[in-house]
């Protein structure tokens, strides 16, 4: 009986864990009663040849009225995926302030970029062409640079930036959250747990797809006119706040329209949060009265 009652109440005790556990995990937080609509699509990507999926946010007024939306493409961070985004923060609830249509895509560990080593992984292509493609054949969006952005958290931060600078003619806002901006350059010196996958992305050092998707150097090459508005928040606890804070120097010294973000928090789901309300306000400004 003594022994039934010690396993009793240690089941008790890891389900009391358990339950706590749940309870401080950031998507428990989600907020109920949102009137946005989730919808979750799948297409097949030329880019890549496979089927490709992604989650939709639309807004409150989508179902109810006509017209056209501005869209902002959200990408997720490594080892993530398509629905983190909205289990993982409170962004259904975010996004009902605003007249804007939200696609978040899948794109493995993939650094939104084509593969030096495997030719079938072109993930740039897929998010940039194929992606954008898929969503403005399918949803009622504004189809011009003013009427896109797309932003996204450490590898995703990293892949909205180049793809607004690569696709200069697509894009009016790029913004990045906890950005990992130095992928190409020397992440897998500070970071060896990264290194096996950006040797599959970007070749060894010194290799030409590294020095073609440097951020830095497309953004110094890149003209003036050309150049979306940047958005940049970084925590102050971030290992890649350093990164942050020379990318957005060199903004400054081009002379780019920018603003850049410092507050306390770190690399972690909190901290995204708290963050994407004051991205999603700074889209809004940027795109989001173009709607017609």
């Amino acid at each position: 009986m003594r022994r039934l009652f010690i396993r009793c109440l240690f089941m008790v005790l890891v389900a009391t864990c358990c339950a706590q556990v749940r309870k401080a995990a950031p998507h428990s937080n989600k907020m109920p009663g949102s009137c946005v609509r989730v919808q979750d699509g799948a297409f097949h990507s030329a880019a890549l040849d496979r089927v490709m999926k992604y989650r939709v946010l639309l807004p409150c007024s989508y179902q109810t009225g006509g017209g056209r939306f501005p869209v902002l493409y959200l990408l997720h961070g490594l080892y993530g995926d398509y629905l983190n985004w909205d289990t993982l923060t409170n962004l259904e609830h975010y996004a009902q302030k605003y007249e804007l249509i939200v696609v978040m895509p899948d794109a493995g560990d993939s650094w939104y970029t084509n593969s030096a080593t495997d030719p079938r992984d072109k993930f740039e292509n897929c998010i940039a062409k194929d992606l954008v493609a898929e969503i403005d054949g399918k949803l009622r969006t504004l189809r011009t640079r003013q009427g896109r952005a797309i932003a996204g958290l450490s590898m995703g931060g990293y892949g909205s930036l180049k793809i607004a600078l690569r696709y200069h003619d697509d894009f009016a806002f790029a913004g990045s959250l906890s950005g990992a901006l130095d992928a190409p350059l020397d992440l897998g010196d500070k970071k060896p747990v990264f290194r096996d996958q950006l040797l599959k992305v970007f070749g060894p050092p010194g290799s030409a797809v590294r020095a073609d998707n440097n951020l830095f150097s497309l953004l110094q090459s890149a003209g003036q006119k050309d150049l979306p508005y940047f958005y940049l928040a970084c925590g102050n606890a971030d290992d890649f706040l350093q990164v942050n804070r020379d990318f957005a120097a060199q903004l400054s010294s081009r002379g780019a329209a920018y603003e850049y973000h410092e507050t306390a928090g770190g690399h972690a789901w909190d901290y995204w949060d708290r963050s994407v309300q004051d991205l999603l306000r700074a889209v809004a400004g940027v795109i989001s009265g173009q709607r017609q």
